[in-house]
């Protein structure tokens, strides 16, 4: 049964599509099977990971407004053990179209029952907002994982996620953990950045991620080749943090498989 993680933010430009892009293929990587499901209406982690969004036959918005099976949505990447349920444009409409529906707020938890035990993990891109369709993905999941930004306005709208998150775990998903809180383009170089993660760590003590991640070109460049890093450049700063991040993890929630994902990914420390 899979470990179903959110990645959440609502606010723009932090690496939210980018942390559930390259979790997943690191989960992936380390033979864990993974679906990446974009509920982002903009669609970027199914460009991210290869497709051509005019090539999209089924997605997301089609399985929870349509009649369409996300068994029948789910595509293959070129990563072995990862797949997407796409996202498309018409999501943005969605949350209108759903006004009415019973129970509307655990439509994704629905579908995504549906194919759970196929997976070890399933990675949510969130919407950035707070609205319907985000409070669907968190309803869904067992955890959420927040990627903030290491700059000036690094908790602007972190209070906001943090009280719509304990409204969910109220009132539609009582099981709902942070799984943590992710520093990322971060720069070593700046005392900056350096006194934003000192900051955010005081604040949310173990709440945050052991691992940071770094300012890297290759993170930014991957997308426009629709490639995960690891695959893009896997000796890359950004490749290698993702890759932590996803150990941190596995570490965190008790479970193995770690080591004989490794010697798959470095044979020749095997010589």
């Amino acid at each position: 049964m899979a470990r179903i993680i959110g990645v959440a933010n609502q606010k723009g430009g932090v690496g939210k599509t980018t942390t559930a892009i390259n979790l997943a293929a690191s989960l992936a990587v380390l033979e864990y099977k993974t679906l990446l499901v974009d509920a982002d209406p903009q669609a970027n982690s199914t460009s991210g990971v290869g497709f051509d969004l005019q090539n999209i036959q089924q997605s997301i918005y089609d399985c929870m407004v349509g009649d369409a099976k996300p068994i029948d949505a789910i595509l293959k990447t070129e990563i072995p053990n990862l797949d997407l349920i796409p996202s498309h444009i018409d999501l943005v409409g969605a949350e209108l179209e759903m006004i009415n529906y019973p129970n509307r707020e655990n439509v994704i938890k629905q579908l995504l029952d549906e194919i759970r035990g196929n997976y070890d993990f399933i990675v949510i891109d969130c919407s950035p907002s707070l609205g319907l369709i985000t409070v669907n993905a968190l309803v869904a999941s067992d955890s959420v994982a927040i990627p903030v930004q290491a700059e000036f306005f690094a908790l602007e709208g972190l209070g906001k996620l943090l009280n719509t998150i304990k409204i969910v775990q109220s009132r539609l998903n009582t099981s709902l953990a942070i799984e943590g809180i992710l520093m990322t383009m971060y720069d070593s170089r700046l005392r900056l950045c350096n006194q934003i993660v000192n900051e955010v760590r005081r604040h949310f003590e173990d709440m945050v991620f052991d691992t940071i991640i770094h300012r890297n070109s290759k993170l930014s460049e991957a997308p426009s080749v629709g490639k995960p890093a690891i695959l893009y450049d896997a000796e890359s700063k950004g490749s290698t943090n993702y890759l932590d991040l996803a150990k941190e993890i596995l570490q965190k929630n008790n479970m193995t498989k770690i080591k004989e994902a490794e010697r798959t990914i470095n044979p020749e420390n095997e010589q």
